[in-house]
């Protein structure tokens, strides 16, 4: 097992490596979304929240459980689930006209925003502390 792969899986930050990729991504929908607030005929778009969290926590659970592997694959079976569990998110069109206006797309924008840093600056803590542990000065 490569010690780096397991010293970071013992961690949270696979898991928030996949809340900032959603987030990145979803932010560049939003934004899409108001630079064609007033481009006729343009339905909104979004990503798929609630299946993002969905598969998130599912692919969380998957690598708490444990699965009956060889010893030379330990590691490789927990990891796949989350690996990919941004990447997989479904893109809706939102086909209620109400859900258009400037305002609700930057309300999501800024709530999307908060996600992210937040997932950022706890990834920070990570490698922080990760970096204190292996005898590094802060």
């Amino acid at each position: 097992m490569n010690t780096s792969t397991g010293l970071f899986q013992s961690t949270t930050i696979p898991v928030l490596e996949q809340v900032v990729s959603f987030t990145q991504a979803r932010h560049n929908v939003l934004a899409g979304n108001i630079a064609n607030i007033d481009t006729p005929g343009y339905k909104a778009r979004d990503l798929a929240v609630a299946d993002f969290q969905k598969r998130l926590r599912g692919a969380i659970e998957a690598k708490h459980r444990p699965s009956p592997v060889s010893p030379g694959e330990v590691g490789a079976a927990g990891a796949e689930p989350l690996a990919v569990t941004a990447q997989n998110t479904p893109t809706v069109m939102l086909h209620d006209e109400s859900k258009v206006g400037m305002e609700y797309q930057v309300s999501e924008m800024v709530k999307n925003q908060v996600q992210h840093n937040l997932a950022l600056q706890i990834m920070v803590h990570q490698f922080r502390q990760l970096q204190t542990a292996i005898g590094g000065r802060l």
